[in-house]
């Protein structure tokens, strides 16, 4: 059994693209060169690859590494498991952000998982996504304020941070059909 196939590879870098475009425009104003600025040519970048490609640096990881803590972990109590891009959902980001809306909610990406488990082994698989971006958070959190890495990365750590705590904290709120609810579902059946 491979831990990760080629169509999950495929999905990973599709859905990369996507979030990372959804995303350029936002994230592209915390791109800022150092030195010398000029506004007219970072007007221009605000569309360019760089800003792409910092989007996606700065998010596709937080989203990736979440899916595969619940793929890892629902692997590692026998089940099968496998990373699936929201094509759905983000075409419907992309259609958002190419209709310039201020507020865009999409699901990039989730895994499927087959086989049997005990309620509290499907709760501590939903709660590994959202393990995953609290270790992120406060990891990156830790780097940028101890100075650990040089200070041209701080908006890069300073994103990773705030967007790993915006994931930790939606996804273990006990919304239904999100993670907090399966965490505190499977904690509940388990105990009861």
């Amino acid at each position: 059994m491979n831990l990760i196939t080629i169509p999950e590879i495929f999905d990973m870098l599709v859905m990369s693209l996507a979030v990372g475009y959804i995303f350029s425009g936002f994230l592209g104003r915390f791109n800022k060169p150092a030195g010398d600025y000029d506004p007219l040519k970072q007007y221009k970048k605000s569309f360019g690859s760089s800003n792409l490609k910092f989007a996606i640096l700065v998010t596709a990881p937080a989203i990736i590494l979440h899916e595969l803590g619940h793929k890892f972990l629902a692997i590692s109590f026998g089940m099968e498991a496998t990373f699936n891009a929201a094509y759905f959902w983000l075409g419907l980001g992309v259609l958002l952000k190419l209709m310039n809306f201020n507020f865009i909610f999409f699901v990039p990406a989730y895994v499927s998982i087959m086989g049997t488990g005990t309620p509290l082994q499907y709760g501590l698989i939903a709660f590994a996504g959202p393990a995953v971006n609290l270790i992120l958070w406060l990891g990156t959190l830790f780097i940028y304020k101890n100075r650990l890495i040089n200070k041209k990365y701080n908006s890069l750590l300073l994103l990773t941070s705030k967007i790993n705590m915006f994931l930790f904290i939606f996804n273990i709120l006990p919304l239904p059909g999100f993670d907090g609810s399966k965490v505190f579902s499977g904690l509940l059946q388990a105990v009861f």
